[in-house]
């Protein structure tokens, strides 16, 4: 079994205690830190493999550990409660903290060079595209109004400068939509998935399963497009028997609709909300 984005382990955990004693975990986090915890939440646990590296390097990371197919797969995207709750990554909108966001605090581009470099147009764009905004050219031009004067340097700098660029509202804290579009924009989450996805599936044993939360649109929907495309469509037309025109699948789609948490579990974890879990099980062609 392969959990990618470990954060605070708490699927891991419920995984580890059910595996047999052949079963084998594999923790990937490009977050140290997250590693660092999983290690402390895991510790009474001898059959977890760490690994410090992106999922999007999925094939790499089973090569190197002399494996080439596993039973599943669970891909828990985006910021965990974990990094949330470390107010001091700059993940969360609350409070006062350093603009950061890196998963991966090796990497250069950071939270506070995204919002005091890139243009106007630039900024716009991923907070539109990444954060859907619908006030996002607003925001764009009084972040850039404000860098004027000085650099913005913490998240409550940030927070202001948003709020006082849309309409009040009851939909949600006003930043959570652009948080999330720098959020992405400095751990570059959406243009690799589609592949992430592709290679996770092919690095499955036959009946083997992928299952992958999402937590917004933008995830969801590139999930369910690359389990449409590795399903495969067949363009024979309807009246013949069978496909004739070798159109190649990896396997089936297990759940049309993506399944959300219950009322009760929402109540229990509110993060859950928004939730959505798809998944995919790996069909190898008989040969």
């Amino acid at each position: 079994m392969l959990m990618a984005h470990f954060g605070g382990a708490g699927h891991s955990y419920e995984i580890a205690k059910r595996l047999s004693n052949k079963g084998k975990l594999i923790g990937i986090d490009r977050d140290e830190e997250a590693l660092d915890a999983a290690k402390e939440r895991l510790k009474d646990f001898s059959n977890v493999i760490y690994v410090h590296d992106n999922h999007d390097n999925i094939k790499n990371i089973l090569e190197n550990l002399k494996m080439e197919k596993v039973d599943g797969i669970l891909l828990d995207l985006g910021v965990s409660s974990y990094q949330l709750d470390e107010r001091n990554r700059g993940f969360s909108y609350l409070g006062e903290n350093e603009l950061d966001m890196r998963m991966d605090k090796s990497q250069e581009l950071t939270a506070k060079i995204v919002v005091n470099t890139y243009t106007e147009e630039n900024l716009a764009n991923i907070i539109y595209e990444y954060g859907e905004e619908r006030y996002s050219r607003r925001i764009a031009k009084n972040i850039c109004n404000y860098r004027k004067e000085k650099n913005i340097e913490t998240t409550k700098e940030l927070v202001e400068i948003i709020e006082k660029s849309i309409p009040k509202s009851k939909d949600g804290h006003p930043a959570k939509r652009t948080f999330q579009a720098i959020r992405i924009e400095v751990n570059n989450e959406i243009k690799p998935l589609y592949n992430t996805v592709k290679n996770s599936i092919e690095s499955l044993k036959n009946q083997g399963r992928l299952c992958i939360i999402t937590f917004h649109s933008l995830e969801d929907r590139a999930v369910k497009n690359a389990y449409l495309d590795a399903k495969g469509k067949c363009i024979c037309p309807k009246d013949l028997p069978y496909c004739v025109c070798g159109a190649e699948t990896l396997g089936e789609i297990i759940n049309r609709k993506p399944i959300i948490a219950t009322k009760e579990e929402q109540e229990r974890n509110s993060r859950s909300k928004s939730a959505k879990l798809r998944i995919f099980e790996r069909k190898e062609e008989q040969k």
